[in-house]
């Protein structure tokens, strides 16, 4: 009976005597495995960015979807008992006199501000990239209105605006021009409060469309202006197309920004007079807690709605993208 034995695998291999000679059989390879000590410390890094957005973001929007839900009252919100009653907050909302000027106050206030801040940012940026003397003390002049506190900002804009004593309805007497009641006529009040908002969220995307600009190769502007391509064409040509990415987050930013404006507006009109200035956001305040018998679940579906618009435009801007990211 023959006993056989299996034999390692080994390949023989010729030396530089030209002797042949067996090679040792190849280690086996080992996966490679992370320590878990490096796992851990991942998970440390990842742990504060976690535990923020959770405490600042998940749970504020869990608990405003559970008080749209309820009925809550000054003390089943201290008890915590408000009994559950669907989308009833939210019908009431809806039948609500006040919800159709709201949302046409917000739609105006968020398209008349998003298109002038975006238009005057880009301009000025156009401006200054073209590199002259001053350009950069310039720019951080123009800075000054976003780094200021929104509470200073509106309170500047309260007096300068003010029917008597206003430095805007003293330039107008000594054009000839009559007082214009800018924040207590239901005519002016949100168009005051569009320009003082207007002036706040300029610097933000100067800085933002400037530093777009900046990625654009001078060599396309040279060889356009070789081939006799005017000014305009330039721009039209080359700047705005080359600007879409930038200008689309720029946008998005703006939008989500403007949507959740309640500063400037409570501070310099209070939504009033005859709530002629009140957007969703100021109108959720005075739902939650600017009435003697607080409505705090009316309030929340307001602010809910807020989300959700800011939530679709958002998906919107990623859908686009994607779209553009394939083509």
């Amino acid at each position: 009976m023959n006993h056989t034995r299996q034999l390692p695998d080994r390949r023989s291999v010729r030396g530089r005597s030209g002797a042949a000679t067996v090679a040792p059989p190849p280690a086996p390879v080992r996966e490679r495995r992370r320590p878990v000590s490096r796992q851990w410390a991942a998970w440390a890094f990842l742990a504060p960015v976690a535990l923020y957005l959770v405490l600042f973001y998940a749970y504020p929007l869990y608990r405003n979807i559970d008080l749209s839900l309820r009925h809550y009252t000054v003390r089943s919100f201290v008890q915590g008992d408000a009994p559950f009653t669907g989308l009833e907050n939210y019908r009431t909302v809806f039948d609500d006199p006040a919800f159709a000027p709201a949302l046409l106050h917000t739609v105006v206030f968020t398209a008349v501000c998003l298109v002038l801040q975006y238009a005057i940012g880009l301009a000025l940026a156009v401006f200054f990239n073209q590199h002259f003397r001053l350009s950069a003390s310039l720019r951080a002049l123009f800075l000054v209105p976003w780094l200021l506190p929104l509470i200073v900002s509106a309170s500047t804009w309260s007096w300068m605006l003010n029917s008597d004593s206003g430095i805007v309805n003293a330039a107008l007497h000594t054009l000839g021009i009559g007082p214009v009641h800018w924040l207590t006529s239901p005519s002016w009040s949100l168009t005051s409060v569009i320009i003082a908002n207007i002036w706040i969220g300029v610097p933000f995307n100067l800085v933002v469309l400037y530093s777009g600009l900046q990625s654009i190769p001078q060599s396309l502007y040279e060889a356009a202006a070789l081939d006799g391509a005017s000014a305009w064409q330039r721009f039209w040509r080359i700047t705005f197309p080359l600007l879409r990415p930038v200008s689309a987050i720029t946008l998005l930013l703006g939008l989500v920004y403007t949507l959740k404006v309640f500063d400037i507006i409570w501070i310099m009109t209070k939504g009033g007079p005859a709530d002629s200035s009140t957007t969703f956001a100021t109108w959720s305040y005075q739902l939650g807690f600017g009435n003697l018998v607080p409505a705090f679940g009316p309030g929340a579906a307001v602010g809910n709605l807020l989300v959700v618009a800011a939530l679709v435009f958002g998906l919107v801007y990623v859908r686009a993208q994607r779209k553009q990211a394939l083509s």
